[in-house]
């Protein structure tokens, strides 16, 4: 297929969370079209059964963080990711119940009980949440700064530092932290985090993504898959992704991760449905075979880099 068979193919009988990006990403000039697609999700489709799973309380599953991946942190986040608009009071109201259901930790955010530190993730996850969906705590600045704090020399960010001391960047970590502070810098953000996004995608660069900064090895062969949704989960797609959002230029230090996804193309111009992560789902978004998740999110960043 060539590219306006792929559009084609991409919204017909799609998601309007499928619909929302493909017209306001890869079809330029149709904003109106991109709107009225958008103002669909909660009320079709996967954002429909999303929000129908929410229980009077404001929960999803009764629970805070788990189980995966249908707990309100889950859930919000591929609500989020769907395009759900900011300001729906359901998605309001679970926030709500993220930030008096979390314990903060000398000024970071845990949901365990048992654990004496906050966690870097969960923060991170907390942080983009309330500044996407608009949710008003005047505790945000101030959680934002403590991600700022914990921030390596290296420019990423690691789950076990407040557990193990561990002082290296890991991707799963870095990369969250970097898409909160991303959404709340575009948001109502009020603490600057320019520095530490650059210093964020320096750590990305000199790891060209993916890869060992010392030997040029793939550090783990799961970068290269790319599940939708990614999850607390780093992969090249997303990380891709971030270099678009963040408005970076295109750098050559991203080429091995471009060559992945051009790579991972079948011969009909699409790109294929990844297993998802183990654990509960909400539903089934797609089956074995092309999928329009993966096509929609690989065409968007090589267009970008092209």
């Amino acid at each position: 297929m060539d590219r306006e068979e792929i559009v084609q193919w991409l919204t017909v009988e799609s998601d309007p969370a499928i619909r929302w990006q493909v017209t306001s990403d890869l079809v330029p000039g149709r904003l109106a079209d991109a709107e009225r697609e958008r103002s669909n999700i909660a009320h079709r489709g996967w954002g429909r059964q999303l929000l129908a799973a929410q229980d009077e309380s404001g929960l999803w599953a009764g629970a805070l963080y788990s189980p995966k991946w249908t707990s309100t942190t889950y859930t919000l986040l591929l609500l989020q990711r769907l395009g759900l608009p900011a300001g729906n009071s359901q998605a309001l109201l679970g926030c709500r119940q993220l930030w008096t259901g979390a314990r903060f930790v000398g000024g970071g955010l845990t949901f365990s009980k048992t654990v004496p530190t906050a966690e870097i993730c969960m923060t991170g996850m907390l942080v983009s949440l309330t500044s996407y969906f608009g949710y008003g705590d005047d505790r945000l600045d101030a959680t934002v700064q403590w991600l700022l704090d914990n921030q390596f020399d290296d420019g990423g960010w690691n789950c076990e530092s407040l557990r193990t001391g561990s002082r290296h960047g890991s991707f799963n970590t870095s990369i969250v932290v970097l898409e909160s502070l991303l959404t709340y810098r575009s948001t109502t953000g009020q603490v600057p985090v320019d520095d530490a996004l650059h210093r964020g995608r320096e750590f990305f660069l000199s790891h060209r993504l993916f890869k060992s900064h010392r030997t040029g090895a793939i550090i783990d062969p799961a970068f290269t898959r790319f599940p939708f949704p990614p999850q607390w989960h780093f992969d090249v797609v997303r990380g891709l992704e971030f270099f678009r959002l963040s408005g970076a230029e295109p750098d050559e230090r991203l080429s091995d991760a471009v060559a992945v996804v051009s790579a991972a193309r079948s011969m009909d111009g699409t790109w294929r449905h990844y297993r998802p992560y183990p654990g509960r789902y909400w539903m089934t978004m797609e089956m074995a075979g092309p999928s329009k998740w993966n096509t929609l999110r690989c065409l968007r960043v090589l267009e970008w880099w092209q």
